[in-house]
C-alpha cells in the first residue's frame, strides 16, 4: 500500500498543475472503489477551482469552496498528470476509473487496478470527515516530539512497531518505514513500546523523520505498481536496509535479517543490531 512518502510524492506532483485551476468535466468509468464513487461528482466539481491541494496522513485533499474531494490511493492506485501532448489523454486504460478535466484541458487520472482506493466528495472542512477527525499527528508537525511519543508509547505493552503503526498515535508511518525507521533507532520491533525509554523516543522521532524524508526525496517505494504523476517509479526501495532483506547480511554487522509476523505485516530486524 501506498504510505506517506508516496501519497506526499503523488500531492507535490499534481498539486502545481492543479491548483488555481477551474474543473470543467469529470468523467467517472467505475465508481465501484473500496469507498463508492459520490454520486454525480461530475456535477458537484463542475465549475468550481481548485484553492487548495494538501494532505492528511495518506489521505490526498483537494479543497474547493463548498467542500473537499478525498483521495486515497488504496492498495494500487495512483494519479496521472496529462496534457493534451500526451498520447494516452484521449485513450484511457481499463483501471483508469477517474478523469477530472481542468479549463486548460490538463486531466488528472485516478488508476486503480484492485480498486481499493478512494474518491469521494465531502461538504465541510476535512478535520470534520469521520476518517479523519481522530487521527493523530503529521509526523513532522511540531506536535510530535520525544514527550509526546513517550506519553503515547508508556501507556500501552503491545510491541512498539505496532504503536508507530498506529494512526491515532502518529499518521503515516506504515509498515516499511517502521521497520526501517526501528533499524536506524537500533530498537527491537518486538519490544513492548512501554520498555522504550525517553532517550529511545529522541532518536525514534529523529530517525523516523529522517526516514520519511529520504523516502520523499527519493520519491517514494517501487511498492506493487506505485508511479508518481509523470508515470515514473520511486526508488527508496533500493535503500532498504532491512525491509524485504530476510536471510540478507545486516549492513551494519554482517548477520542474517530476521522475519517474523507482527499485526499480519512482515516484520523484519537484525537481532544483532536492535534490542
Amino acid at each position: 500500500m501506498p504510505e506517506l512518502p508516496e501519497v506526499e510524492t503523488a500531492l507535490r506532483g499534481i498539486s502545481p498543475h492543479i491548483s488555481g485551476r477551474t474543473v470543467k468535466n469529470t468523467v467517472v468509468r467505475q465508481p465501484k472503489l473500496r469507498f463508492p464513487v459520490t454520486p454525480d461528482l461530475a456535477g458537484i466539481l463542475h465549475n468550481q477551482t481548485v484553492l487548495s491541494c494538501t494532505r492528511r496522513a495518506k489521505y490526498l485533499l483537494v479543497g474547493f469552496n463548498t467542500g473537499v474531494l478525498l483521495i486515497h490511493l488504496g492498495m494500487s492506485g495512483s494519479l496521472r498528470i496529462l496534457t493534451a501532448e500526451n498520447p494516452d489523454i484521449d485513450n484511457p486504460g481499463k483501471h483508469d476509473h477517474v478523469d477530472i478535466v481542468f479549463d486548460n484541458g490538463t486531466v488528472l487520472r485516478y488508476r486503480d487496478p484492485r480498486r481499493f482506493g478512494m474518491v469521494s466528495w465531502f461538504a465541510g472542512a476535512a478535520e470534520h470527515h469521520p476518517l479523519l477527525a481522530a487521527l493523530g499527528p503529521e509526523p513532522f508537525e511540531p506536535q510530535f516530539d520525544a514527550a509526546y511519543l513517550y506519553s503515547k508509547l508508556h501507556a500501552q505493552k503491545r510491541a512498539v512497531k505496532l504503536a508507530l503503526m498506529d494512526n491515532a498515535v502518529v499518521v503515516g508511518i506504515g509498515n516499511i518505514y517502521a521497520n526501517e525507521s526501528l533499524f536506524k533507532a537500533g530498537i527491537s520491533p518486538k519490544r513492548p513500546a512501554d520498555k522504550i525509554t525517553k532517550q529511545e523516543c529522541v532518536k525514534l522521532v529523529e530517525t523516523i523523520q529522517a526516514v520519511l524524508n529520504r523516502a520523499i526525496a527519493t520519491g517514494g517505494s517501487t511498492l506493487r505498481d506505485f508511479v508518481d504523476s509523470n508515470g515514473q517509479s520511486g526508488y527508496f526501495q533500493q535503500e532498504y536496509t532491512v525491509y524485504g532483506r530476510h536471510n540478507e547480511p545486516c549492513v551494519q554487522c554482517g548477520e542474517l535479517i530476521q522475519k517474523e509476523t507482527l499485526g499480519q505485516r512482515g516484520t523484519f530486524y537484525c537481532s544483532r543490531c536492535q534490542k
